[in-house]
């Protein structure tokens, strides 16, 4: 299919010149600054393959845990797929155990499956969280270090980069120190939501400290993850904070075409896609369309799937409570086509309601966490046999 770019509108105020530089994450030479984040149950082969045909970056696997690699669940062992059409096959392992974080890494780089390996140490969900995993596990510093180190040595000449956020809460962050450990272990770049674990996906995200991380951190390349909703948004994460690219989870659902807009205003290309109906239409069409492959032709288990995509494809547009409904219980790409059919196709984007702010934010909790989790640095028994415990698959970051 043509890119989406070759329908693109002139961008108001559009930069004329690059105004990044292309980034390396290790040997890995990206075109532009941008990484897709890690999604459980969004950046499947499907999304990254639809993504990738409107722009250029790096994209990431949903989260797969370490544990379930060594174990080759079939679930785990499917997820880690790429298509042949993914160049560069980037996976994000979790992991609470150096241990098993090497294992998996091994496993990986020994069977050839991966070309990037992203760690994640910042998922906010307090069922992660209660057991010592996700954001709570870089207070635990010395026990961070140990599997990001584990996870390098295993990983060889594979770059490995690691995900965080800013901290527990306000009175204990994590993220200057972890970072500089991080470096310390050989990670070929670090990125920051910056956020705390305590405001989930609340407020405004705080590109200040994304700042103070670029300032930090010296050797590798530092991305900004938090609030980047378009590409005016990603140009001034860098320009406050000065990173050295940028990482876009919410923003991007029900708009693939968000890659085509990075790509664009990173390279100077003036260029700002703003769909029609009939092109969102089709967006949703194709989408579903290679979940169907995804799902080794179950074209059911791909309706089922497409379903939690209605609501972020159509914001803003005009289509009818009723419609909606109708497509969010969709069973077949036949009945898609038929639903889809009925959409007034010469509807133009509709500007500023079909942008801004997708999924829930949430608002500010107490992070759940062990028992005297925060009364030290180290990890002691006690909380090592919860720490193995936290290693479910969940999304976070």
């Amino acid at each position: 299919m043509p890119s989406a770019l070759d329908t693109a509108a002139p961008a108001a105020h559009a930069p004329t010149a690059p105004v990044a530089a292309p980034l390396t994450i290790g040997p890995l030479p990206l075109s532009v600054p941008v990484v897709l984040a890690p999604m459980a149950g969004i950046t499947n082969t499907a999304f990254r393959r639809l993504c990738r045909e409107y722009g250029a970056g790096l994209y990431v696997s949903e989260m797969i845990t370490s544990r379930a690699l060594v174990e080759r669940t079939p679930e785990s062992m499917r997820l880690i797929k790429h298509h042949e059409s993914e160049t560069t096959r980037s996976i994000q392992l979790y992991s609470v155990d150096p241990v098993t974080a090497g294992e998996a890494a091994a496993f990986l780089v020994g069977e050839g499956l991966a070309d990037h390996i992203d760690m994640n140490f910042g998922c906010p969900v307090p069922k992660v969280t209660r057991k010592g995993g996700g954001a709570a596990l870089p207070w635990k510093l010395e026990h961070f270090r140990r599997i990001v180190e584990a996870t390098v040595k295993a990983a060889g000449s594979i770059p490995v980069t690691v995900k965080m956020r800013k901290g527990i809460d306000a009175d204990h962050l994590t993220y200057l120190e972890a970072a500089k450990a991080a470096e310390g272990a050989g990670v070929a770049a670090i990125a920051l939501h910056a956020r705390t674990a305590a405001e989930f996906y609340s407020g405004n995200a705080d590109w200040d400290a994304i700042g103070t991380l670029k300032q930090a951190v010296s050797s590798v390349p530092v991305l900004g993850n938090g609030d980047i909703w378009s590409a005016e948004d990603a140009l001034r994460m860098v320009e406050q904070s000065g990173c050295d690219g940028i990482v876009v989870g919410r923003g991007c659902l029900g708009r693939p075409w968000l890659f085509g807009d990075l790509a664009s205003a990173f390279t100077g290309g003036g260029l700002k896609i703003q769909p029609g109906l009939g092109e969102v239409g089709d967006a949703f069409r194709r989408h579903a369309e290679l979940l169907v492959d995804f799902y080794d032709d179950d074209e059911a288990r791909a309706c089922r799937d497409i379903r939690k995509h209605v609501a972020w494809y159509f914001k803003g547009y005009p289509v009818g409570g009723e419609l909606r409904a109708r497509l969010a219980r969709v069973e077949s790409l036949a009945q898609m086509d038929d639903l889809l059919g009925e959409l007034d196709r010469d509807q133009p984007y509709p500007g500023a309601p079909a942008e801004g702010q997708r999924g829930r934010a949430g608002t500010p909790k107490k992070p759940s966490l062990p028992q005297n989790w925060l009364a030290s640095r180290e990890l002691d028994e006690a909380h090592r046999a919860e720490v193995t415990a936290a290693e479910l698959h969940h999304s976070g970051g």
